[in-house]
């Protein structure tokens, strides 16, 4: 997880903010559901 996502979660928790917390969260998934892909097609590339 990048610095700055990690750093605007833990300061969302900290002050409650639910529509902040539920946003990053998606964000997270998306970057890693992208990440996941381009690495996933990357190795079936380099074979």
């Amino acid at each position: 997880m990048p610095q700055w996502l990690s750093n605007q979660l833990m300061r969302a928790f900290q002050t409650k903010n639910r529509k902040k917390i539920r946003l990053l969260n998606d964000c997270w998934f998306f970057y890693r559901t992208q990440n996941w892909d381009s690495e996933k097609k990357h190795r079936h590339t380099s074979k």
